[in-house]
């Protein structure tokens, strides 16, 4: 619990110290999640869940109490990040608001068999920047960058940088792209 304290006071520059850094909402999600982790490991499930739902009220931090979260874990923010059940998230890791270590979806997972992990893996170090989707029984290598709105559903290797494409900035008066350039630059965005 001290480490995951002094995690937010350093890497948060809005929280002034300790004190402070308490009052983070994320902070909350992660403490209970050690709770309800516990809880589950120990085949607690139906009370893991509870607590699990409880802090995603307070909070709006949504991780299954069966995802295992390493050292120094840090959710800046915490809105609308979701961590699912076989997830795992390894030291050092920095999560922005809206990430998602999901699933692909139960029409594939429930083929898979039993036990079979269906949520990301992240190594050490990662960033995973505001509203990043991660989905499916991938893993993302230590060190590794994925960019505010990228969607990942492939290995990344360590170290790598996975980026969506930024905004386009037009100038008033200027001719618009060809229809074809527009519609190849939405799905490279990773919309499905």
């Amino acid at each position: 619990m001290g480490e995951d304290l002094r995690v937010v006071a350093e890497r948060d520059p809005s929280v002034r110290g300790r004190r402070e850094a308490v009052w983070h909402p994320a902070l909350a999600a992660l403490w209970t999640h050690r709770a309800a982790h516990r809880l589950h490991r120990r085949g607690w499930r139906l009370t893991a869940r509870l607590l699990a739902r409880a802090a995603r009220r307070a909070t709006a931090v949504e991780i299954h109490p069966g995802a295992v979260l390493g050292r120094r874990a840090f959710i800046d923010h915490g809105a609308a990040v979701v961590i699912g059940e076989t997830a795992v998230v390894g030291d050092d890791v920095t999560l922005y608001h809206q990430v998602t270590l999901g699933a692909v979806g139960w029409w594939s997972d429930n083929a898979r068999p039993a036990g079979a992990r269906r949520h990301p893996v992240v190594g050490r170090g990662v960033v995973l920047g505001t509203n990043a989707t991660v989905l499916g029984p991938v893993t993302v290598g230590d060190g590794a960058v994925i960019g505010a709105q990228a969607l990942v559903n492939k290995d990344v290797p360590a170290g790598a940088r996975v980026l969506a494409p930024t905004a386009v900035v037009k100038r008033v008066g200027e001719r618009p792209e060809p229809l074809e350039d527009v519609f190849s630059a939405i799905a490279s965005a990773g919309s499905w």
